[in-house]
């Protein structure tokens, strides 16, 4: 293939048509090498190249460099830090067969041009499988296949709904083997495409109706099973695209993955509650054996059937005795004496009845007599009495008591005012009282330079005595 292109983005003109009299273009180095990398990259873009490995060396940086080369030439590579995670579990190293993916474009300090790579695999695993690995790491990275989202399978589902092609061998053989094991279980089967194009959305939709049936109008289902026969990995690829997988984990009625034969596996069967190898397995898992079913319903009939006969026998026996009573053998003659002893303790009952109606009533005629004899309205009467009489004298007496202490307040009051020495003040006698509020009681008891308060019946008058004339002690005869 040949590639003509003009620097400047237009066609190649020929050289016969080129005006003598044009000026050619001069271009800097860093520019002519910027056209040839947007050349490259708009060009060649994102491609696989396959090849060994040879001159490689790790940086500090985390970055790889290395040189892909096969018998005929050689292409400069480099592998940033950011994408070196994808090399675990891998032989990455000098002489390794490998197949790259990435951009082809050009490392403008050196005016060469490399690969970027971004994707790595062995060679022989196929762009499939490397697909296939990249979205199993990062949807197991988000939790999609962790044991913490899985749900338990319904141990006897009554309806079970199957996402398949209903034309494929894999629903006959899932509908065989269920209904051969266990026949009282419904199928409801969502057709779709199972292969080709545009499946997996199909796949996807049907899983999100089973999951919200009253959208499509459907009764509920107690499990889904996503299935198909086996192919290559081509063929089943459809159960690998991430919106299968998605629908799968966001279910919320349990999903199993019955996809291709055993040794098929597939995104779904990852993200599904449950793997079968095959869609006979799946079936064989969803029903419950219906030979087992009858032995284990033997064997507890069995169980239940002996206490129930001991019961039974129990109970015969039981009736075998009372039916040997008197009251079974003759019950003409029980019932003619339970007649007799009923008319007698009738008898018996009417006797006693009247004899103690005749003493009640002999009795409250005693009582009735000796109520009227001692009639409380004559003792009412007497107390009624006493009682005014006692309330008058209690009256009276309280009145004297009042008067007698009238008078004597009266005295006590008169005796008071006598001694109130407010009423000595108003008289013109005086009360004289030392700094400290005691009364001077002698002159005796005063001292030069002492202050006194004298205390009139109007007023108090502060005092110092100057001198003191205290009484010549008298002599004796």
């Amino acid at each position: 293939m040949q590639l003509d292109f003009d620097l400047k983005g237009g066609p190649s003109p020929k050289a016969s048509e080129t005006p003598k009299t044009q000026e050619p273009m001069i271009l800097t180095v860093g520019a002519l090498t910027r056209k040839v990398r947007g050349l490259l990259e708009s060009g060649i873009g994102d491609i696989w190249v396959e090849g060994e490995i040879s001159n490689l060396r790790r940086q500090s940086s985390g970055h790889i460099y290395f040189t892909l080369k096969d018998e005929s030439a050689q292409l400069a590579c480099v592998l940033f830090a950011g994408q070196t995670a994808q090399l675990r579990g891998m032989k990455f190293a000098d002489g390794v067969q490998v197949q790259l993916f990435g951009q082809i474009t050009v490392y403008e300090a050196r005016g060469s041009y490399q690969m970027i790579v971004r994707r790595v695999q062995e060679c022989g695993v196929g762009a499939l499988q490397a697909k296939f690995e990249e979205l199993k790491r990062r949807l197991d990275a988000e939790g999609l296949f962790s044991a913490e989202r899985k749900r338990v399978l319904p141990k006897f589902p009554n309806r079970i709904g199957v996402v398949t092609s209903p034309t494929g061998a894999a629903i006959q053989d899932f509908l065989n083997v269920l209904h051969r094991r266990q026949r009282g279980i419904s199928v409801v089967i969502y057709p779709v495409r199972v292969q080709g194009k545009g499946a997996a959305a199909e796949i996807a939709a049907a899983v999100r109706a089973f999951g919200d049936p009253s959208s499509m109008n459907i009764e509920p289902v107690d499990v889904i099973v996503v299935t198909r026969g086996g192919g290559s990995l081509e063929d089943l690829w459809e159960f690998n695209e991430e919106a299968v997988a998605r629908a799968i984990a966001e279910s919320p009625v349990p999903v199993v993955s019955a996809v291709g034969h055993e040794i098929d596996f597939t995104i779904a069967d990852f993200a599904a509650d449950l793997r079968a190898p095959t869609p006979s397995a799946a079936a064989e898992i969803l029903s419950a054996d219906s030979a087992d079913l009858l032995a284990r319903l033997d064997h507890l009939a069995a169980r239940l059937r002996r206490p129930v006969e001991n019961k039974i026998d129990a109970l015969r026996s039981f009736l075998n005795s009372v039916a040997r009573t008197a009251l079974f053998q003759e019950p003409a003659r029980v019932l003619r004496e339970h007649q007799q002893n009923l008319d007698r303790l009738s008898e018996d009952l009417e006797t006693y009845t009247g004899s103690q109606m005749q003493a009640n009533r002999l009795t409250l005629e005693r009582h009735s007599r000796t109520i009227v004899s001692h009639s409380p309205e004559r003792r009412i009467t007497e107390m009624l009495h006493s009682l005014a009489m006692r309330d008058e004298a209690m009256e009276r007496l309280c009145r004297n008591l009042l008067r007698d202490h009238q008078s004597s307040l009266e005295k006590s009051h008169a005796v008071l005012e006598a001694l109130n020495p407010s009423a000595a003040l108003a008289r013109g006698y005086t009360l004289t009282l030392d700094e400290y509020g005691h009364v001077i009681r002698s002159a005796t008891a005063t001292t030069n330079g002492q202050c006194l308060n004298t205390r009139f019946h109007d007023g108090t008058v502060m005092s110092r005595i100057e001198t003191s004339k205290k009484p010549e002690a008298r002599q004796p005869a």
